[in-house]
């Protein structure tokens, strides 16, 4: 099955870098009308109305190919039987609980008997803290 699957990993990939590849080098739908007046070059390998015929026959081939192999590739991937059943039949993972608050000693931290920072007391200008004049 994975011989399958990589076979058409493949086909897609190389579809779909074909695929980009032609429609970059198509015209848009007014090159024609700028090539009637003689700016750019009418002619091409194929011709003047053979090209877009040919690249766009082949563009849509290819897209049918990238199309075919994406819905295979969807089908393979659904034929598998699921391995553990629904996310929702699993219990959940229950985490530990953390220790409670009242029981821990106040000024310590929960890692060890770090102290708890404590805030400076506000300081009060007091006669000697006065500027003189």
């Amino acid at each position: 099955m994975s011989f399958v699957v990589s076979i058409l990993i493949t086909v897609q990939i190389i579809a779909a870098v074909a695929m980009i590849g032609l429609v970059l080098v198509q015209h848009g739908k007014g090159a024609d009308m700028g090539a009637a007046f003689g700016s750019g070059s009418s002619g091409s390998l194929f011709g003047a109305s053979g090209s877009a015929n040919f690249l766009s026959r082949t563009t849509a081939v290819l897209a049918t190919v990238f199309f075919a192999c994406t819905l295979m590739l969807a089908y393979v991937s659904n034929a598998k039987p699921a391995s553990s059943g629904s996310v929702l039949e699993n219990p959940a993972a229950v985490a530990p609980a953390a220790p409670e608050a009242a029981s821990q000693i106040p000024g310590t931290s929960p890692m060890g008997t770090v102290p708890a920072p404590t805030a400076p007391a506000p300081a009060t200008p007091g006669p000697a803290q006065i500027p003189a004049r």
